[in-house]
This record gives C-alpha cells, sequence and structure tokens, in this order.
C-alpha cells in the first residue's frame, strides 16, 4: 500500500518533546498513522492494513510494538483480526461510528493549538524565502478544492494541504511531525462540515498569496483566521 503521509516513519530530526504533554508513544504512532490514512483514503473501512513486519520498517519502530498497537485498535473495535489465508488485519467497517465514541474536545483543542504555532513559525520562517514554484502544487489544491463537493473529499483535501505546506516550509521531518498531529486529530474530533473547509480554503488562498510576497503579518494572520473561519 502506498504511504500517503511522506515517509511513514519517524520524524526525521524533529523534536516531539514539542508535543502537548510529551512525545508520542510507538503505539501512539500507529494509532495516530492508520487514523491519517483512513482520513486520507490510502484504506478504507474494511480494506486489509500490510503485514507488522512492513509496518514496523515504515515506522522505525520494532514488530512487538507494532503487533500490541494493533492489538489494542481491535480491543477498541478501530480494527477486526482475520484469521486463515485471507485473514490479516483490516479496518472496521465501522471506524466512523467507532472513532466518534472515542472524540475529546479538551484534547483535541490543544493539539490545534499546537498545530497552528506550528504553522505560525513555520510561516515566519519561510516568508520571503520560499523558493519560485515550491508552493505551485498547495495552489492547484487550493482551486480544485472551490470545486470539489464530495464532502469527505474536501476533508481529506484540506488535511493534505496542511501536509504539504509543513514540507513546503520545514521539509519531510516536519511533514512528519505534522503528520502526527493531525492523524490524533482525526481519533479526537469529528470532521469539519463541508461549508467550514469551503470557508478555511480561503484562508489557505490568501496565505498562499502572502507567502508569495513575502508579507509575514498577513501571512501569519491568514493561519490564525484559519482557525476561526466560519461560512458567511
Amino acid at each position: 500500500m502506498a504511504n500517503a503521509a511522506g515517509k511513514f516513519g519517524p520524524y526525521g530530526g524533529a523534536d516531539t518533546r514539542l508535543l502537548p504533554g510529551r512525545g508520542p508513544t510507538g503505539s501512539e504512532l500507529v494509532r495516530s498513522r492508520i487514523a491519517l490514512r483512513v482520513r486520507l483514503k490510502a484504506v478504507s473501512p474494511g480494506d486489509r492494513l500490510p503485514d507488522v513486519g512492513v509496518l514496523a520498517e515504515e515506522l522505525g519502530i520494532s514488530e512487538i510494538t507494532v503487533r500490541r498497537a494493533l492489538e489494542g485498535m481491535c480491543q477498541d473495535g478501530l480494527l477486526d483480526r482475520r484469521r486463515g489465508r485471507a485473514g490479516g488485519t483490516f479496518v472496521a467497517p465501522d471506524w466512523d461510528t467507532v472513532v466518534a465514541l472515542m472524540h475529546d474536545p479538551d484534547e483535541a483543542a490543544a493539539l490545534d493549538g499546537f498545530h497552528l504555532l506550528l504553522e505560525c513559525g513555520l510561516v515566519a520562517h519561510g516568508a520571503g524565502e520560499v523558493p519560485a514554484g515550491r508552493l505551485d502544487g498547495l495552489r492547484s489544491l487550493v482551486d480544485a478544492m472551490d470545486m470539489v463537493t464530495d464532502p469527505a473529499r474536501l476533508v481529506e483535501m484540506e488535511t493534505r494541504f496542511h501536509l504539504d505546506l509543513a514540507e513546503a516550509l520545514g521539509g519531510a521531518g516536519v511533514r512528519e511531525f505534522a503528520a502526527d498531529l493531525l492523524g490524533r486529530q482525526c481519533l479526537l474530533r469529528p470532521a469539519p462540515e463541508p461549508d467550514v473547509v469551503r470557508a478555511r480554503n480561503r484562508c489557505h488562498a490568501d496565505l498562499l498569496t502572502e507567502l508569495d510576497r513575502g508579507a509575514l503579518g498577513p501571512a501569519v494572520r491568514a493561519v490564525k483566521a484559519h482557525r476561526h473561519a466560519r461560512p458567511d
């Protein structure tokens, strides 16, 4: 299965001690990255996950850690374990229903605040120094979101925007850092409504415009406006 969030593994030097409370355990990393894959439609409810050895290599953690994490997710109802020649570990058919029971608004808000801090820092670091053409893919994504009507597809594309933004401004290691934040958020709060995503997409467009101009203040304001964006 293709990796949906860049290198499906460690952060490549990013300091996970900056995460709220502490950095993720190996088990939490497995949970967040599987959740992110579901959000990005790399796997869907009912799909089979890669074997334990493949996941362990991709994540850079031990097979026993991955196995224990998968067992925990099976106990939670997020995954199904099937035996036999066609067996393996599968995303539970009722993934969305189970995730809804795990929503934690307080923890989600803490992660959202940290993600805001991360993106403001990336914008402050990159404003005026983004090479020509580096934001073209993000611009195309913003334009494409304006044409999409499917709610799940809109949420998927917004998630990709934030992953790609982290990589454009901070590199592959920062993308991995953002991937963990976003994956954890997928388990803690419901996906935003389509009208909210469209309002946020206007902030995406504003951000790219200000980054092109090298306007630090307006670019940071666009990041902050995204958090509170609401339909007109």
